[in-house]
């Protein structure tokens, strides 16, 4: 592809979002940004990976933060923030690949070669695979599920003019229950090349 391409993939927990995006990034042969963004800001900063971590993908919480002349002392916000430059920093250098979450599909909305595709799935399917990955009951997994979504949401609804599953805000959104991981990726890529077609 000889244009830009930043494939962007918001996804529910446990629903395959993180292994399509895996995929599409092998398949269009570009890089993969998820948890490893943060390893990457802190080579470049000297930063502590594991404080960075620690607030990665975490909504701000009012409580326990204020903001005074525009600066948070939220700790989540500062992470969320460096995030967000650092993928407008990515962006604008014309390289193209896959973000995982990170409200890449708000953050990079001006760029022409964005594709926004939001994952889910079916609440069994999902439970199932968290069962089989953690060897945890289902009550366990339901809870881990909810507790992980939930979380998810407020980060993205707190960052992002979209709301955080809701259609209208990706070019696409898709159920892995039908067709599986590997036939959903296969459908996507198929979708992303014809947009892309010269």
């Amino acid at each position: 592809m000889k244009e830009q391409l930043i494939i962007s993939v918001s996804r529910e927990f446990a629903s395959g979002g993180r292994a399509i995006a895996h995929i599409l990034a092998k398949q269009f042969d570009i890089n993969y940004y998820d948890r490893n963004l943060l390893d990457e800001i802190a080579a470049e900063t000297l930063g502590d990976i594991d404080r960075l971590r620690k607030f990665d993908e975490v909504p701000k919480r009012s409580f326990l933060s204020r903001t005074v002349r525009g600066v948070s002392s939220s700790p989540e916000e500062h992470v969320a923030n460096i995030q967000f430059e650092y993928l407008q920093k990515k962006a604008e250098s014309g390289e193209s690949f896959v973000i995982v979450g990170r409200c890449a599909d708000d953050v990079l909305s001006d760029y022409p070669g964005l594709v926004k595709i939001f994952i889910l799935a079916d609440e069994e399917f999902k439970v199932q695979r968290i069962i089989e990955s953690r060897g945890i009951s289902e009550d366990e997994a339901r809870n881990v599920m909810n507790r992980h979504d939930k979380r998810r949401k407020a980060y993205h609804n707190y960052y992002c003019c979209n709301q955080w599953g809701d259609s209208r805000g990706y070019d696409i959104t898709i159920n892995t229950s039908r067709l599986g991981i590997d036939r959903t990726a296969e459908l996507l890529e198929d979708y992303i090349r014809r947009r892309f077609e010269e």
